[in-house]
């Protein structure tokens, strides 16, 4: 069996304190089938409710009340919005029932964990809302390469890059990129708009009649997909004719 096997076989860690004499009440104390913590081991936190998952978190009850009660009645008390209870201060958090500092504590910690989790990496990602921001991204990925690179650039709202995909390589007749190659990934991760780009390898950024009838497909196949084509932009070389090393599709009025 794989350590991977084992470790999703392996019953829950058996801790079954005993009730305390005060009558608080332990989320062990809870039916087994009951259990958020064992059935989070077992199923997964996706399996578990927003109340059994704050109820992780605040470990341990009130007296005749069990964590999960305790959990409930502190959503309750924020209209039952994760929001709310996010913004909460210490104090509002310490004065529900059964939940003192070190509960409230456990709470907003848990709240800027995600936060910070929901911001890692955005910082890092690079902006790509002109095509100059899509030519500099790629101008070293591309430089010298002697066959055409298709890139797909996923994006999110603010136009920062997801993932940069490379959907073919080497086809000398521009019209074989497909629709499946370079939306296969944007529709994987949930991407509503994407940037198109390759490279002229001889150094002239001006699209072929292949290029434009390939993109126009793509915006069409797009379209049916509700996937967004923002540009499509190729990238060459400078020379006495060609000042810049790119062209956009869309500033040239071929989309």
């Amino acid at each position: 069996m794989s350590a991977c096997a084992q470790l999703t076989a392996a019953p829950f860690p058996a801790e079954v304190p005993a009730l305390p004499a005060d009558g608080v009440f332990m989320i062990a104390d809870l039916p087994a089938h009951e259990r958020p913590r064992e059935r989070l081991w077992r199923q997964g936190a996706d399996a578990l409710g927003d109340a059994e998952l704050l109820a992780i978190l605040l470990r341990t009850g009130a007296r005749r009340r069990s964590a999960v009660d305790v959990a409930r009645d502190l959503l309750a008390r924020f209209d039952h919005r994760l929001d709310a209870l996010a913004a909460a201060a210490p104090v509002e958090l310490k004065a529900a029932p059964g939940v003192g500092a070190a509960k409230a504590v456990a709470v907003l910690a848990a709240f800027a964990l995600a936060r910070r989790l929901q911001t890692t990496g955005q910082a890092d990602r690079p902006h790509l809302g002109s095509p100059a921001e899509v030519a500099d991204w790629l101008r070293e990925t591309l430089r010298g390469k002697a066959q055409e690179e298709f890139h797909v650039l996923l994006l999110d709202s603010r136009h920062r890059l997801l993932r940069d995909v490379l959907a073919t390589l080497g086809l000398a007749d521009r019209s074989q990129a497909h629709a499946r190659e370079v939306f296969r990934e944007a529709i994987k991760e949930n991407c509503t708009r994407i940037i198109l780009a390759h490279n002229h390898p001889a150094g002239d950024p001006t699209p072929s009649p292949q290029d434009v009838e390939c993109t126009r497909g793509l915006i069409a196949a797009g379209k049916v997909v509700g996937i967004e084509v923002l540009d499509h932009v190729i990238l060459g070389a400078r020379t006495p004719a060609h000042p810049c090393d790119h062209t956009s599709f869309r500033n040239a009025g071929l989309m």
